[in-house]
């Protein structure tokens, strides 16, 4: 099974393609993970891919491939390279969206279907908003 995800987060001088590799540490108490380069006591690591997909004048459209599932990976990979998801108060955007919302869309599943062993691949559209429509009409 793969999963593909895309944020919308603040440009920042980062590659247009890189894997990162953090060690996360959880805070229970604050429902937050917290990224360090080192692997510290009680830390897992943590392995995604991003690529830039998008752009506009503030921000940068991720199309995010996880190699491994931690609590809040993606919010706080990305917040950790200066690029938090539109909308993440918790991971350092400055505000918020008017929905409440962040700017995180679980994109793309595609699995082995177990019987007839075809790939099946499911897009979801992206949310109801002018900046994810915007995005979405630069990748037609």
């Amino acid at each position: 099974m793969k999963k593909f995800y895309w944020a919308i987060v603040k440009k920042a001088d980062i590659a247009p393609e890189a894997t990162l590799t953090h060690y996360l540490v959880r805070n229970e108490k604050q429902n937050k993970s917290y990224a360090y380069d080192e692997e510290r006591k009680e830390s897992k690591k943590a392995i995604l891919h991003y690529r830039i997909i998008g752009t506009s004048d503030n921000y940068y459209l991720l199309e995010i491939d996880l190699q491994t599932g931690r609590h809040h990976q993606i919010r706080c990979q990305l917040a950790k390279i200066g690029c938090p998801i539109k909308g993440d108060l918790k991971y350092g955007f400055a505000r918020s969206n008017p929905d409440g919302g962040i700017s995180l869309h679980a994109r793309l599943l595609s699995f082995v279907h177990p019987v007839s062993k075809q790939e099946i691949e499911i897009t979801a559209p992206v949310p109801d908003d002018n900046l994810w429509k915007a995005f979405e009409a630069q990748m037609a």
